[in-house]
């Protein structure tokens, strides 16, 4: 399944989540963060019911950016 990890940095490391599912997870370089959700997000399909995913499971995702006025 392919889902989406947005990761940005906090503090002096990165905080990775999956927006579909809304489970987070960090660790001290984007690679790291990175692999840490994967870990998270394979724990979560393993031991949550069908009834949790489906509840949890946002459909559509869709990550951009937008332009504002500032100041």
């Amino acid at each position: 399944m392919k889902l989406t990890a947005v990761i940005e940095r906090e503090d002096d490391g990165f905080v990775a989540l999956c927006p579909e599912l809304d489970i987070a997870s960090q660790g001290s370089s984007i690679e790291e963060a990175r692999d840490n959700l994967r870990e998270a997000l394979e724990l979560f399909f393993e031991t949550a019911s069908s009834e949790e995913v489906t509840q949890r499971l946002h459909g559509e995702i869709f990550v951009t950016q937008v332009e504002v006025a500032c100041g």
